[in-house]
């Protein structure tokens, strides 16, 4: 039996298989609102045959966006658009997570395909905030530094953003700490120059993440798991790295986080990521086997023998596709094919170009 195809049980959930669809931005909403093109995006991936599709990171306030398009779950208007996903997917044999995200300092700017360029607060842009009044690039807005009173916004905001997607419907949720956003600004000592409780030493850079946590797992249903992705390293000198990232793992564990999604870099502009086939699995497999959490690994994982073996020799419990997603949304189809798996759900709409 292909271990990639085999059911992973995470608290009350049971996911078919150990495929899952990378959250992925879309920059295609209005107001925040869920449309058509996410309702077919991510419901394709599960007709595709994923064990787990996530939204793209979903703002849990308007400032929290990275661009104006991004989807949002910061006002209770947002549930039905989401609802309506959350029902088909889940039809499809798949189940669906979302991940919440604060973009930080890389907020208000422009989609990639328009140039990522700064979108002014007189053309529709806004504030961005951050741990410290450091911006993310030449080209990006001077943010502003959180006070005490912002910094327990987001953790309202992430809180309130947890509520609103049980509403929704999903029962699987990640904390977006990952990518040189906000809350991996706050781990990240290149980022972070607080000399308050939420900067200097690790305990402190860690703090707000926590809180986060905490509010979120206190109000998210116990049965329901709970991930954050990270970045396990800046890739840049004095930066946040793996070290740093399996301690906290074990502090997240603690806190009841059942899974790391183990990503890199994001932070600064002059990193140096010597990416490859899997570059990031190493980061999965020390954190699962030091802390003993479950791990996502993530990143150039292309083909259905590369993804067995992350699984089959312990490097990951999931394994996060992304571009070959968009690629080939029915890769877990092809994928079973190739590993000679037969025990996976065919839609009976495609049933007649199934290989026997």
């Amino acid at each position: 039996m292909s271990q990639l195809f085999s059911p992973l049980t995470i608290r009350d959930i049971i996911l078919g298989n150990r495929i899952v669809v990378s959250p992925m931005c879309q920059y295609s909403a209005h107001d925040g609102m869920a449309g058509d093109w996410h309702l077919v995006h991510l419901g394709s991936r599960a007709v595709g045959g994923a064990g787990l599709v996530f939204t793209e990171a979903t703002a849990v306030s308007p400032e929290g966006r990275i661009s104006p398009q991004d989807l949002g779950i910061w006002k209770d208007e947002h549930i039905d658009g989401l609802r309506r996903i959350v029902k088909f997917v889940r039809a499809q044999g798949s189940e669906i997570g979302i991940q919440l995200a604060h973009a930080g300092r890389k907020a208000s700017v422009r989609e990639p395909w328009n140039g990522n360029k700064l979108v002014p607060e007189q053309a529709g842009g806004w504030t961005a905030v951050a741990p410290s009044a450091m911006p993310f690039s030449e080209g990006y807005a001077q943010p502003v530094e959180l006070t005490a009173g912002g910094i327990q916004k987001v953790i309202d905001d992430f809180k309130a953003a947890a509520r609103r997607a049980m509403l929704a419907g999903f029962k699987v949720l990640e904390i977006h700490a990952a990518h040189g956003y906000l809350l991996h600004e706050f781990l990240s000592p290149l980022s972070n120059q607080r000399k308050d409780e939420y900067g200097g030493s690790f305990e402190n850079r860690i703090r707000l993440l926590t809180e986060v946590v905490d509010a979120v797992r206190a109000d998210w249903p116990p049965g329901y798991p709970l991930f954050v992705r990270i970045s396990a390293t800046d890739w840049a000198d004095g930066g946040w790295d793996i070290d740093e990232a399996v301690r906290l793992a074990g502090v997240l564990k603690a806190r009841g986080v059942d899974l790391i999604d183990c990503s890199s870099g994001g932070l600064v502009p002059h990193q140096k990521i010597p990416a490859g086939p899997g570059y990031q699995v190493p980061f999965s497999q020390r954190i699962r086997e030091v802390s003993g959490i479950l791990t996502g690994a993530v990143g150039i994982i292309t083909d259905a023998v590369q993804a067995e073996t992350i699984i089959t020799t312990g490097q990951a419990d999931l394994v996060l596709l992304a571009r070959q997603m968009l690629r080939d949304p029915y890769f877990p189809l092809h994928a079973a094919d190739e590993l000679r798996h037969k025990d996976i759900h065919w839609p009976l709409q495609y049933e007649r170009a199934r290989l026997r």
